[in-house]
This record gives structure tokens, sequence and C-alpha cells, in this order.
């Protein structure tokens, strides 16, 4: 039997069943959706997510997106919970409970241990009279109708749901705690955005063997220097005081006016007027400016008194 588009419809047919699970889901949201966020709000540690099975491999996601989103969240497996992980749970902290069924054994026996510890505890159901769901002080619904599963079996639907509750609750937070990208930044300083939104220019430019030429050089002294430099540039003067920057694309330029290279001067192809930047300036910044101005060089140093300490090259970060 030929397969040729089948494989298409049974994933569209996935996709479909699950956005309507989701708009199934959003039909339920409540109030306590609202108190679940203000609990968190007001809540004096971190939030800890328990779940077993594809509940905890969800779960684990909705912790990391937490923690990195500015809400101290970790994942608590409720089978390694009895061997002596409960004492990473506190008094003040939060316990997000995910169980589709709200009847998995694992993470019913925490409820009692948890009770006893005083913690706030917010269950994920599809099931509100489940005993996990009345054991909790809030209980966000993740019913849906049909798994994406041909067999009705393997959680697919309800997973995503779960998933995509927890990524409502970390925005939320995000909004309520006008979470900025500077603040994701911290949380991320190994990520492009970090490094565009920590590092500083100073921290990524080049400071050996600048390329700085005598202004009365040259042609085949500039060539010679340029290639030397591998940046493709030449700073004309030197670090305590600059007269201009020549780049190779300068240098085709005053090439092809004047092709006659016993009488170009580097004055003729100069730029007099570079872009030198302070090096506390943020990368984000810096590498924006560049955009804007279509460069891809700028100078580091003093703007004022033109001295400089080093390169940055946008195409090297």
């Amino acid at each position: 039997m030929s397969t040729d588009g089948m494989m298409k419809d049974i994933a569209k047919r996935v996709f479909n069943v699950e956005i309507e699970s989701l708009q199934q889901v959003a039909a339920l949201l409540d109030e306590q959706f609202d108190s679940v966020v203000k609990t968190i709000l007001n809540g004096k540690s971190r939030v800890v997510v328990s779940g077993i099975g594809k509940s905890g491999l969800i779960g684990k996601k909705i912790a990391a997106t937490l923690a990195s989103t500015g809400t101290p969240a970790l994942f608590l497996h409720p089978g390694e919970a009895f061997h002596g992980d409960l004492g990473m749970v506190g008094t003040d902290d939060i316990v997000i409970l995910i169980s589709y069924s709200g009847e998995t054994d694992e993470v019913l026996k925490l409820i009692p241990y948890l009770k006893h510890n005083q913690n706030k505890l917010i269950a994920f159901t599809g099931y509100p009279d489940s005993t996990i769901a009345k054991n909790s002080d809030h209980h966000l619904n993740i019913a849906v109708e049909h798994e994406a599963c041909p067999l009705k079996l393997a959680p697919t639907s309800s997973t995503t749901a779960a998933l995509v509750m927890g990524d409502a609750l970390a925005v939320a937070l995000m909004e309520c705690r006008d979470f900025q990208p500077h603040d994701f930044a911290r949380y991320h300083p190994g990520g492009s955005l970090g490094r565009k939104l920590l590092v500083k220019v100073k921290d990524l430019m080049r400071t050996d063997n600048l390329p700085f030429i005598n202004i009365n050089a040259t042609f085949t002294e500039l060539v010679l220097k340029m290639s030397e430099g591998r940046l493709g540039l030449v700073i004309v003067g030197n670090a305590e005081k600059i007269d201009g920057l020549i780049t190779d694309g300068d240098l085709r330029r005053a090439l092809v006016k004047n092709p006659d290279t016993q009488t170009l001067m580097l004055n003729d192809m100069m730029n007099d007027n570079p872009i030198i930047l302070d090096g506390d300036e943020y990368i984000s910044g810096a590498e924006q400016l560049m955009i804007d101005k279509k460069i891809t060089t700028i100078l580091v140093g003093s703007p004022t008194a033109r001295t400089i300490n080093g390169v940055y090259q946008i195409y090297n970060g």
C-alpha cells in the first residue's frame, strides 16, 4: 500500500487534535490560575515541581523554564524523594504536583509529608475530583477529550496541555515581575543573548599586534601592514593618537578612482572620523550601532582623546 501523503495527513491530524485540546484547556482556565500566580509571587522560597513518567519529563521542563525566567525552581523525582531527596523541600517551598489522572501512586505518597511540612500544593490534573486535586491548595485543570495517539493511550495531548499550562504560568509570572531581557541574560550568560547583554566590548576586542601605520607610509607599506594585521584594515597613527582608519573597502575604492599606486596617498583613502567606542560599552549596543551604520569594525578607546586600546569586529563574535 502506498504511503504517499499518508504520513503528512497523520501529522496534520495530530496537530489538529492537540490544537483542539489546548483550546479546550484554555476554556477551562478560571480564577484558580490567578490564585496560583499570586501564591507563587508571594512565596518566600522556591517552586518544586514533581511528577513521574511522561508527567515527570514535562515537570523537568516546567521547572527549567521557571528557573530561567525569574522563578527559582527545581524538579523532584517522586521515587528519589523517599530515598533522601525530600530533604530538598523547605517549609516555604511551593510544590507543583503533575499527574493527569490525579491518582499516580508515587505522587500521592508525597502528599502526607508535604502537608506535614506545611507546603502549599498546586495540582496539574485532568480530574478536579481526583485525590491529588482534592488534597491540593490549588488545582489547574488540564483535561483533554482525546489523546492524539490512535489508541487513545499514549500521553500526547495531555502532556502538551501540562506543558503549555506550565509555560502560561511562567509567562504570567514573568510579566508580573516585569522580567526584562537583561534579567533573562543573567540566567543565560552562555547564550547569545547573555553575551550581548552582559559582555562588554573590551572583553572581546583584539588588542595584540594592532596594525598601526604612519600617515606618510607608502602604498606598498600600507598593503603589507594590512595583510600582516589580518583585520582587513590599518589604523593610521598610533595608540596615543590616531589620524584615521583605512579598511580594505576604502583601499579598493581608492584604486578604482586612481589606479596609480605611486601617487596614492593615505590621506586619499583614509576615513579621518572613524567610530571609536569606550571599552565599557556593552556588545548589544555596539553591534546595533554597527548594524545601523552598516560597518563590521569599530575602534575601541577614548572617542574624545582619539586613543585606541583595541579593535572589535562583529563577525568575530
